[in-house]
């Protein structure tokens, strides 16, 4: 972690912001305040959530850092995020996710969508108190979504409630299940309802699809299928896009003759970017 002021002037060979120890590379750059929360996920399904103040601040730009995660065996961090930091207590929210789950069953139950149970942590899962009509609507306004992908396609939106805030250099928890059916863990982000995200395959295959057409399920879940991939092929990209406007999605459906949000499986023709 270093101050923003250290990276002025760079010059076009650039500046040196990382000395990766021999064998390691970085994963992501982010920039952060003192209110936010540090959120680290890695290939083998695990994530660990601190608080940015966790780790000091350097005053020098070629140093090797502090250990974020304890990786298991095999795994490598594959995501580096930054969360809004949340004062509210374990109780608060294992009752929170306990009622937007009730909510979206009775939702799906009126035929609107399929959902699965939003799992509490084991260690907190007796830890529920009452919430007022007034505290409900303040946590579910300042909730954020976590989405996690896999290399097989499947994926889901888990809360970041979820996401227990805990010391940095921990092995964290689950933040999907991982099977031979879903593979590796490739990407996890917050997203926002109104975006898209978008998967491209190692076979040069791609998909598009609405940010709130995947569900919402308990970071101890393997997911759902997203994008059905060929046979060998693999997830080997996952980007998001941010909300586009009306007149983006005018265009875009006049030159593909295509609804945005379409969720088959598109070959790129050639030309294209």
């Amino acid at each position: 972690r270093n101050e923003l002021s250290d990276f002025v002037q760079i010059n076009r060979a650039g500046k040196i912001a990382m000395k990766p120890d021999e064998g390691e590379r970085i994963i992501g750059v982010e920039t952060c305040g003192h209110e936010d929360d540090v959120l680290l996920t890695t290939s083998d399904g695990r994530a660990i959530r601190f608080p940015v103040d966790a780790v000091r601040v350097f005053r020098s730009r070629n140093s090797t850092g502090v250990r974020g995660i304890k990786l298991a065996e095999g795994a490598e961090v594959i995501s580096l995020a930054i969360l809004r930091h949340s004062e509210a207590t374990p109780a608060e929210r294992n009752t929170y996710l306990r009622q937007a789950a009730a909510i979206r069953r009775a939702a799906a139950e009126e035929g609107e969508a399929e959902v699965e149970e939003v799992a509490t942590d084991d260690e907190e899962a007796e830890e529920i108190t009452a919430l007022s009509a007034e505290r409900y609507a303040e946590l579910g306004a300042a909730e954020q979504f976590i989405l996690t992908i896999s290399a097989n396609g499947y994926g889901k939106r888990s809360s970041a409630y979820e996401y227990r805030v805990s010391g940095r250099g921990g092995k964290g928890i689950i933040a999907m299940t991982l099977t031979e059916r879903n593979g590796d863990l490739l990407a996890a982000f917050p997203v926002e309802d109104s975006d898209q995200v978008m998967l491209v395959s190692d076979n040069g295959t791609l998909i598009r699809c609405p940010v709130d057409d995947v569900r919402i399920a308990g970071r101890n879940t393997q997911g759902v299928t997203i994008f059905k991939t060929e046979e060998d092929a693999t997830v080997v990209s996952v980007a998001r896009l941010g909300e586009t406007s009306d007149d983006d999605d005018d265009e875009e459906t006049d030159e593909t003759g295509e609804e945005p949000g379409d969720n088959s499986a598109t070959e790129p023709q050639s030309g294209d970017e």
